[in-house]
Parts: C-alpha cells; sequence; structure tokens
C-alpha cells in the first residue's frame, strides 16, 4: 500500500507499488458492488489519490484496474440519485437548485479531470463491464487493454443523461466523430474486438490476467524512460485536444444544469429500480 496520508482512509480505490523498483503504481477500484460502481467514495478518493502520484517523483506511470470482474458498471444510480435529480424546490429557488446542480456536475468532472491531466502515463486494464461512466474513465487514460470478454456502453443516453463526464469530449480523438455518434446517441453494448476495431483500445488479450500483464507492460516501459521527457510528451499531445475538452465539459455541465432534472429522467431511475422499459415522454 502506498501511503500518501489520504484522509479519510481509502474505501472506493486501493493504491499498490508494482513493478521494477516501485515505479509503477496500480489503483484498483473498490466499489460498491460487483460492478466498481463509481459513487461518493469514488468521486472524493480519485482527485486525491491522482494529486498524490502527480506529486511523486518516484512514480513513473499508473495502472487502473477494477476488483471482480468487471472494470466498472458507471455511476452508482442509488447513492448519486439525490444529487443528479435535484430540482426547482429548494431554499434557494429554482436559479439555486441548478447553480448546486452545475457545481455538482463540475465536481464529478473534476474527478476524472485528474486522471487526463497527469503528468505520468496511464493504463486502462478492462474486463468485463465498461459503462457509462466507465467509459469516461477508460477515456482519461493514455492507453486502454481489454480483455477478449470485455464489454462497453457509453449508456447514459438510454438512462435519459447526456453524457457529461468526458467522453462526448474525449472519445472523438480516440475513436473518430463517426463511432461516437453511433455509441452515444443509441447507447448500444460493443464488444471487446468492436472496440480494438474502432481502436477504443489498444488491444485485446485473452483474458484478464493478461490484460493486466498488458497494461503492466506498457507501464513499465514508460517508466524506464525520461521522465521529464514523457511528461513531455503527454504535455505536447494533450495542448491541442486540451482546450476544447474543457470547452466541452463546460458546455455539458450547463446543460445538464439546466435540462437534467426531468420527467424522463425520474422515469429512468425509476424504471431501473422496478426493472421495466422506461416510458419516455420527452419532458
Amino acid at each position: 500500500m502506498v501511503d500518501y496520508g489520504l484522509s479519510p482512509e481509502l474505501r472506493a480505490l486501493r493504491v499498490q507499488r508494482r513493478g521494477d523498483g516501485g515505479r509503477v503504481v496500480q489503483v484498483t477500484m473498490l466499489g460498491p458492488g460487483k460492478g466498481n460502481a463509481m459513487g461518493p467514495d469514488f468521486f472524493r478518493e480519485l482527485p486525491e489519490v491522482f494529486a498524490a502520484l502527480d506529486g511523486d517523483d518516484s512514480v513513473r506511470a499508473v495502472v487502473i484496474a477494477g476488483s471482480g470482474a468487471h472494470f466498472c458498471y458507471g455511476l452508482d444510480l442509488t447513492a448519486m440519485l439525490g444529487g443528479l435529480t435535484a430540482g426547482g424546490a429548494d431554499d434557494g429557488g429554482l436559479a439555486g437548485a441548478r447553480t448546486a446542480m452545475l457545481e455538482k456536475v463540475r465536481s464529478l468532472q473534476r474527478a476524472l479531470d485528474a486522471v487526463a491531466g497527469c503528468r505520468k502515463p496511464v493504463a486502462a486494464a478492462i474486463s468485463g463491464w465498461c459503462i457509462g461512466g466507465g467509459v469516461d474513465l477508460a477515456a482519461a487514460c493514455d492507453v486502454r487493454y481489454a480483455s477478449a470478454d470485455a464489454r462497453f456502453s457509453v449508456r447514459e443516453v438510454k438512462v435519459a443523461i447526456v453524457a457529461d463526464l468526458g467522453s462526448l469530449q474525449r472519445l472523438p480523438a480516440i475513436i473518430g466523430d463517426g463511432h461516437l455518434r453511433e455509441l452515444a446517441l443509441t447507447g448500444k453494448d460493443i464488444d471487446a474486438q468492436r472496440a480494438e476495431k474502432i481502436g477504443l483500445v489498444n488491444d485485446v488479450l485473452p483474458d484478464q490476467a493478461a490484460t493486466l500483464a498488458a497494461a503492466h507492460a506498457f507501464a513499465d516501459e514508460a517508466a524506464a524512460n525520461p521522465p521529464l521527457v514523457v511528461q513531455g510528451v503527454k504535455e505536447i499531445l494533450d495542448v491541442a485536444r486540451g482546450p476544447a475538452v474543457a470547452a466541452g465539459l463546460r458546455y455539458v455541465a450547463a446543460w445538464n444544469a439546466a435540462f437534467l432534472p426531468s420527467h424522463d429522467l425520474n422515469e429512468a431511475v425509476t424504471a431501473f429500480v422496478e426493472r421495466r422499459p422506461p416510458r419516455y415522454q420527452g419532458r
């Protein structure tokens, strides 16, 4: 375990030194639940952890993985429901509610921005399901490796949400506009082979162990290079798209602050809980 004096004690993430000389750190998502859903603990801990890793000169590269069979089921809708469906009747009135919603979305975005902005190379090792916020997290990494059983879905549209944590901003540079529009407008699932074909993942490995090994092999190779040069490569690659990503994130935060609290969102969550198809009305 890496001790960075993080407080409170980590609940959603495990941080371990791995590899030659401990220069590679593995960050493992721990849940809650078997699909490592993203709840309040995750969003509080992720920026703290990556700020610490970014500031530690002994860390040269990072690997992100999920515990258990799956990478990430995405947002923990049950735990995050209150913040996501806050509407127009709080003590601050409609404007106060919209302002609170805007800040809520921006705080979630900043958690994943900490991954994308890390000066150390970050590799994602993806097995099983990678859904919604899991794709946002994977898109914030530098490279992605998948096991043959991996499945991906930009699924927010199916729960009446405009994806607002980075997929719509970062994936155009990874998979291209047309593939992203297909995934984001349908919410369809794709397998690892299709993900590799469109460039979402760098390589597909036979199983979870081989996938983690591939991510660590990349991390070890990157860690062996001059650290300032590696940081410079990341800086130069991000200089053009960084402002566009930031502008897109600000816009979608404002959009969802205005339109996310809706009948269709409440219907999506209710249908999810009741395990039935949603009945959307466009309001």
